[in-house]
């Protein structure tokens, strides 16, 4: 009787499915679920924070647009993953593992595909550029934005500072009656370092100068080819930056994988069990 209680008492007990891997996987998407919330919350306080007009004008080079956008995948992906390690839904593990490796491949073919198209992904990024000039004034995210990269890069415009003139705001031509006419924004300007204070209006006009004379007060080279400099100087950086990303996808694809698996031994044992159940010592 002793024997066929532990016999009993192993097989109810038994599983194949590892606590340890179920409640990592269960760990790993609880945090990635929480920064996307985190995404989203900002991505929604900062459309909510728009003018509609404005917002509706430029979705298409809309900071907040893209945290929203990526907020809701991994919200979605992350979900499928918790409740899924959780319930132990093999369904819900399938999906987010789907997900995962797919979006893992379309990193991987971007950046091959950038590397060895180069000239098409710069048309690419200066078409982003120029369209995120059109829409200066109408986006006060993407207006900071632009404002900080030109101050980081020492840039100004797209390919030169002229480009500018592509805003109807710094538009250089003679009907333009803004007070910004022919002007860039003050992130295009030198400023001293003893400078307390910014002058906004320190672009007024530089479009109308030439080349030299424009250099001695703005920033003239245009922020792609300073962009592409950068890149360059930092590719190591860049590549364990990009390392950085798909390693935790990786280890999301093969915690899955591993669990997955392991919940479907588990569902064989239970259909043997189910089948076996007559008492062989009787």
């Amino acid at each position: 009787m002793g024997k066929r209680a532990a016999l009993a008492t192993y097989d109810k007990e038994f599983s194949f499915v590892s606590p340890v891997v179920k409640y990592l996987l269960f760990l790993f998407n609880l945090i990635f679920w929480m920064i996307s919330m985190v995404l989203m919350s900002v991505g929604i306080y900062a459309r909510m924070m728009k003018h509609a007009e404005a917002a509706m004008a430029c979705l298409a080079v809309d900071p907040a647009i893209l945290l929203l956008i990526v907020g809701v995948l991994m919200f979605f992906i992350t979900f499928c993953g918790c409740v899924g390690s959780l319930r132990e839904n093999i369904c819900l593990l399938q999906t987010f593992c789907i997900f995962l490796t797919i979006i893992f491949l379309l990193q991987l073919a971007a950046g091959v595909l950038g590397f060895v198209f180069s000239d098409k992904a710069r048309n690419k990024v200066s078409e982003i550029i120029n369209n995120a000039i059109v829409h200066y004034r109408d986006d006060i995210d993407l207006q900071n934005l632009i404002d900080f990269g030109q101050k980081e890069f020492s840039c100004c415009g797209g390919v030169t500072y002229t480009d500018w003139s592509q805003n109807m705001y710094f538009n250089c031509t003679t009907d333009n009656r803004s007070r910004e006419r022919c002007s860039v924004p003050f992130s295009c300007c030198l400023l001293s370092k003893d400078e307390a204070v910014i002058n906004t209006m320190c672009g007024q006009g530089m479009q109308e100068l030439p080349y030299l004379q424009a250099g001695a007060f703005i920033h003239t080279n245009g922020c792609i080819d300073k962009l592409v400099n950068w890149i360059h100087s930092n590719l190591f950086m860049l590549g364990g930056i990009a390392l950085g990303l798909a390693i935790p996808q990786l280890v999301g694809i093969l915690l899955s994988q591993i669990l997955i698996n392991q919940i479907k031994d588990q569902i064989e044992l239970q259909n043997y069990n189910l089948q076996h159940r007559t008492d062989p010592w009787q």
